[in-house]
């Protein structure tokens, strides 16, 4: 029997389905005791965390000095995570890769209608009994506008489905496909290089990962170079985008709006850089938690790590340390 520790928060029906097979160490506030949560590693043979856990420096050591065998990442980035230092103990990280791409394409259509009418600001108004319809008649449609998407995965590509669903046009960008891949001729997405993608598009939303050819990708000059009044949704990571030159597009009218639901450090601080950012929608990293999504999330993983520990221990990597 493994002994499988769990650092944040997991659907219970999941928890019981590791637990059936497997001694299971569940407590969604481990995370936030870091001591604890390294003696803990350094006596399991898997772990399951979300995006606060960072798996590298002590706790890896941790885990790797005490034979943990597989990392479960209740979600997609793996920012949080040293995936080569896992690889190097012989460490398998398990994503839940597709699981909760319907949240966030959800998320994204969601806050494209909300920023791009602009109405929905007015309840204080009217509720106080004033009555600002003129001021309110010029929000725009979805129908017809430009979805450019950046990242052309899994969330991508549920993400197009929906707003294809809107009447809206998508094109997109993805460094690591060619514009080839099937799925842009199944979805009705027209594929074009990035700067295209950031001229032309009426909505532009993030779908890519954290790593270094990403970090600071919208700058102020990529944001300067966007269709005036687009609206920009990211829900990827927060070191995509440049969060001051953001806010001076907002305030400047460059931009017509955002939402963001990632930020380069989380919590969010009390940043002076978005204090007075007309039309600007902030959420706390839960584009991709839903009911639904939960549920798929940590099934997932419950199954792909109960399979993996199942299988013979992977060897270090050669030349690395154990």
């Amino acid at each position: 029997m493994a002994r499988i520790v769990i650092s944040e928060f997991m659907d219970e029906r999941a928890v019981a389905s590791l637990g059936g097979r497997h001694e299971v160490v569940y407590d969604a506030a481990l995370v936030d005791d870091a001591a604890r949560l390294a003696r803990e590693a350094a006596r399991c043979d898997a772990l399951v965390v979300r995006n606060r856990t960072q798996v590298r420096g002590a706790l890896l050591e941790a885990l790797g000095g005490g034979g943990c065998r597989v990392i479960g990442r209740l979600g997609v980035g793996l920012d949080n995570i040293d995936v080569e230092g896992c690889a190097a103990r012989g460490i398998e990280v398990i994503p839940a890769t597709g699981a909760n791409a319907q949240a966030v394409a959800e998320y994204v259509v969601a806050a494209a209608l909300l920023l791009l009418r602009g109405a929905f600001r007015s309840t204080a108004e009217v509720a106080a009994g004033r009555w600002p319809r003129t001021a309110l008649s010029g929000g725009r449609e979805a129908g017809g506008k430009v979805l450019g998407l950046v990242g052309f995965g899994m969330i991508g590509q549920a993400t197009a489905r929906l707003a294809r669903g809107l009447g809206m046009q998508v094109v997109a960008f993805d460094a690591m496909q060619d514009e080839d891949h099937p799925a842009y001729a199944e979805l009705g997405v027209r594929a074009a290089g990035l700067d295209e993608v950031l001229a032309g598009s009426d909505v532009l939303s993030l779908h890519v990962p954290l790593v270094d050819a990403t970090r600071g990708l919208l700058g102020a000059e990529r944001i300067a170079a966007m269709k005036p009044g687009a609206v920009l949704i990211n829900t990827a990571r927060g070191g995509v985008v440049d969060e001051a030159a953001l806010a001076a597009a907002l305030r400047s009218g460059h931009l017509g709006g955002a939402a963001l639901d990632v930020f380069t450090e989380e919590p969010l601080p009390a940043a002076a850089h978005f204090d007075g950012c007309p039309n600007l929608l902030l959420t706390p990293h839960v584009a991709g938690l839903s009911a639904e999504a939960n549920v798929r999330v940590s099934s997932m993983i419950a199954e792909r790590v109960i399979a993996a520990l199942s299988r013979p221990a992977a060897p270090p990597r050669a030349g690395s340390r154990a």
